[in-house]
């Protein structure tokens, strides 16, 4: 058995992920625009995103890489690819359209994709692995928060 860290589809599942949220990362601008937003008393502080993104990052990394590796077929790794690169658009888009064009009301509609991707992911990979599927709760319930925390932006501060 290989250890863990000579798991080559490991690292690249990890880079895959960590590519993601680096793009993500880099539209995300916390500027002038973000904090003169009014925010609901119940968002977390800003400091809490960073670790929190990075978790869900690498608890989406291990979850690729244990569908990739139970997957028994061809078409199953081209599902869990499919599930998990359409995830990655939704959440770059949703960056995107919040921090990069200031449209929270755009990233509200387009959050309700992301969060069905994220639903996708856990329904979808309980086919291939059930380990690699529930990995993803904790990013469902985080995206569910940053859904309701876009809904309080976009009436706090609407229209845009």
């Amino acid at each position: 058995m290989t250890p863990w860290w000579r798991e080559r589809g490991l690292w690249i599942a990890i880079a895959l992920s960590y590519s993601v949220a680096g793009v993500g990362g880099a539209l995300t601008e916390l500027g002038p625009w973000y904090y003169a937003l009014q925010q609901p008393a119940w968002k977390p502080p800003d400091l809490w995103f960073g670790p929190i993104w990075t978790t869900i990052f690498t608890l989406a990394a291990l979850s690729g890489w244990w569908a990739w590796k139970a997957a028994t077929s061809a078409a199953q790794r081209r599902w869990v690819a499919l599930l998990f690169s359409l995830n990655a658009l939704l959440n770059i888009g949703w960056s995107a359209l919040f921090f990069t064009f200031k449209r929270p009301d755009w990233a509200l509609v387009e959050w309700g994709a992301l969060w069905l991707s994220v639903v996708l992911l856990l329904v979808g990979l309980r086919r291939v692995s059930l380990r690699a599927a529930w990995l993803n709760l904790p990013y469902l319930v985080w995206v569910s928060v940053a859904g309701l925390l876009n809904h309080a932006n976009v009436k706090l501060n609407g229209p845009f």
